[in-house]
């Protein structure tokens, strides 16, 4: 009889064991797949809302506003808006709403009201920094960053760009692009570099993504599309050209992507971070440099070859 009664007390655990390992409520104990995956983003309502058209890629989203009312030189060299001043915001989507990373241009006398905009309004400055020295107007870059749901993003940047707005007394794209010279080879030096670019308004533009790289921030995968890359934009003539850029680097490359520059005479006029929460850590390094064009672009493929974007 003892026996018998353990049998049955065995019996109703394995049944309350097996009701709860493969009849489990779904809803319950089982991840939602519609929610673990990411939401589409409604780019209409981004573009409605933040009042700038933007551009999609890969399910991201991007707005972007150059900034042609600020006049800047470098060593007698107009920098334009193709050449390193655009501000942007991209979008990209998380299964409740989206992640936004961007880069907002800024005079000195605007960073204090900017930043304070920024926060007001719950997103976060994850970085401030110079990308250029000897610059005649001083510009400063301000990387932003946020999470949460996509509307209220939406809103969030749209108040950013107002109040830049509202500092300059009136829209920085309004005034129109302005080209400069450009009689380089460009044909050398996506052979050189072993990369396509693009000519926009006299600046001729190599971006080059880190594939090799799986960087996620909070989680998220951050791509190339949302700044995690290494670029180069020329002016100029064949013998006497400007190249100014940024390096996407690993801890381990910092040093001999410095050396390597510094050595083929193009300047490094800051490093720093864009992003505090990443994983792996990620710097990134500007450079200034002015010579012969295929001299340039073959100190910045040696560059190159000290990361792991050639590899």
């Amino acid at each position: 009889m003892r026996y018998r009664q353990i049998s049955l007390f065995c019996l109703v655990i394995l049944s309350i064991i097996a009701s709860n390992t493969f009849g489990a409520s779904p809803s319950q104990d089982q991840p939602n797949s519609s929610k673990a995956m990411s939401q589409a983003l409604d780019t209409s309502k981004i573009e409605q809302i933040a009042g700038i058209k933007g551009m999609a890629k890969d399910g991201e989203y991007k707005v972007a506003v150059p900034q042609n009312d600020l006049s800047v030189a470098v060593d007698g060299y107009r920098i334009t808006a193709p050449m390193g001043l655009t501000t942007w915001v991209g979008f990209s989507p998380m299964h409740d709403g989206a992640m936004v990373m961007g880069d907002i241009i800024l005079q000195e006398n605007e960073v204090g009201s900017v930043q304070k905009e920024v926060i007001d309004h719950g997103l976060s400055v994850t970085a401030l920094h110079n990308h250029f020295v000897r610059d005649s107007r001083k510009v400063m870059f301000m990387h932003i960053f946020g999470m949460g749901a996509t509307e209220q993003l939406a809103s969030n940047v749209r108040a950013v760009f107002d109040k830049v707005k509202e500092l300059r007394h009136g829209d920085p794209a309004a005034a129109g692009s302005v080209a400069v010279e450009n009689s380089i080879n460009t044909v050398q030096i996506e052979s050189i570099l072993g990369q396509k670019g693009e000519m926009n308004a006299g600046v001729f533009k190599v971006t080059i993504g880190r594939p090799d790289v799986p960087l996620t921030d909070h989680g998220m995968k951050v791509t190339s599309f949302m700044g995690f890359n290494t670029w180069a934009a020329f002016q100029g003539t064949e013998l006497k050209a400007a190249v100014a850029g940024d390096f996407a680097m690993l801890d381990r490359e910092v040093a001999p992507v410095i050396k390597t520059l510094v050595q083929h005479g193009i300047e490094v006029v800051a490093v720093h971070n864009h992003m505090v929460s990443e994983t792996p850590r990620i710097f990134f390094l500007h450079y200034w440099g002015v010579g012969p064009a295929d001299q340039l672009t073959k100190g910045l493929k040696a560059a190159l070859d000290q990361t792991g974007t050639s590899r």
